[in-house]
């Protein structure tokens, strides 16, 4: 078990999309390597999901927003 971490980790390099559950606040990052995967990843889970475009992130630190 042990205890929850208190630092947030580090984004990898790549392109970021936030899925959420409808009505919910917190939501699972899923990270792509391009921005054509993003989409497409994306566009596959708002048919059920409520889906937040993040954009694209370099050393752990928003780039470009979509």
């Amino acid at each position: 078990m042990g205890r929850p971490a208190t630092k947030p980790a580090e984004l990898r390099d790549g392109y970021y999309i936030e899925i959420r559950n409808r009505n919910s606040n917190s939501g699972v990052k899923i990270r792509r390597d391009n921005s054509d995967q993003m989409y497409r990843a994306a566009k596959e889970y708002e048919r059920s999901k409520d889906v937040i475009i993040l954009g694209k992130y370099k050393n752990g630190k928003l780039v470009e927003s979509a």
